[in-house]
């Protein structure tokens, strides 16, 4: 099956606080693009595109969404998953972009976006977020303080805050909307959300260097401490194992787990807590040597 063309991109409302972020993560990762539309340009449906509220739903917009997943699982693994696993996949292939909308303008520039899931609209085949931003919150002395929409906040320890119920504010009605495929309860389905904005910002982070990648552990083991930021669970902080050769490697213990190994039971995610230390050491070598 052919993939369609990417849909043409707008260029970016005047005076966007997200849109150098949004610029910055499709340089570092052009396989997924984040694009703006001003408040009075509706976000696109249909032709490929699915709104987050239709998601939310869980109706009919939800079922062609897990049925791209389930083919995907077949065609590329020679055998079906289980219902409630591939509306897990389906969940995770929303709300990691998604969650990229909120944790990378707050990585780079301490911005914080308001986007409501009915102001948001994924084309997954072509990797594009089209989004309308409802404001923003941001730290005294930003430049973008004096921009419509911005609400200051005294510091970090509360924009952590903001990005978390930014987030939350965004996904619940999705995880409210997958949840009865999944057949997990509320505990779990959130830790696959922690998972997935950790893991997410850790992974464009390494794209943007190594210095970037360390700063992004510790950014995240503050964003998400391990108590105190329901409804996320567990926690966002890394461990260190040592190579053979003396080499730090990092890695960290999911909250959840994506039940992959029941399509291929062999296999299981680096930082899955299915898979054991010295199995991780091999991964984490081989990769470092890569």
């Amino acid at each position: 099956m052919p993939v369609p063309s990417a849909p043409p991109v707008p260029p970016a409302p005047p005076g966007s606080p997200v849109a150098a972020a949004y610029a910055r993560l499709t340089e570092a990762y052009p396989g997924l693009r984040c694009t703006e539309r001003s408040a009075s340009e509706p976000v696109p449906r249909g032709a490929g595109w699915v709104g987050a509220d239709a998601l939310a739903a869980g109706g009919p917009d939800l079922d062609a969404f897990l049925a791209w997943d389930a083919a995907q699982v077949v065609r590329d693994h020679g055998r079906p998953a289980r219902p409630d696993v591939v509306a897990g996949f389906g969940l995770h292939r929303y709300v990691w972009p998604a969650g990229l909308l909120f944790t990378l303008p707050w990585f780079l520039h301490r911005r914080v976006p308001r986007i409501a899931a009915e102001h948001t609209s994924f084309h997954r085949t072509s990797g594009v977020l089209s989004v309308r931003v409802d404001g923003f919150s941001c730290l005294p002395g930003d430049p973008a303080a004096g921009l419509p929409g911005a609400r200051v906040v005294p510091g970090e320890e509360v924009l952590r805050a903001e990005l978390r119920a930014a987030a939350a504010e965004h996904l619940t009605p999705v995880v409210e909307g997958f949840g009865p495929r999944l057949r997990r309860g509320r505990r779990a389905l959130w830790g696959m959300v922690t998972d997935d904005l950790v893991e997410g910002l850790w992974y464009v982070a390494g794209l943007l260097g190594p210095a970037e990648e360390r700063r992004a552990r510790a950014e995240l083991a503050l964003l998400f401490p391990g108590s105190g930021t329901a409804p996320y669970p567990g926690g966002g902080t890394f461990r260190t194992l040592t190579g053979a050769d003396g080499a730090a490697l990092p890695t960290r213990d999911r909250v959840s787990c994506c039940f992959f190994y029941t399509v291929r039971p062999e296999d299981t995610c680096t930082t899955c807590p299915r898979t054991c230390d010295a199995d991780r050491l091999t991964r984490l070598a081989a990769a470092a040597a890569a």
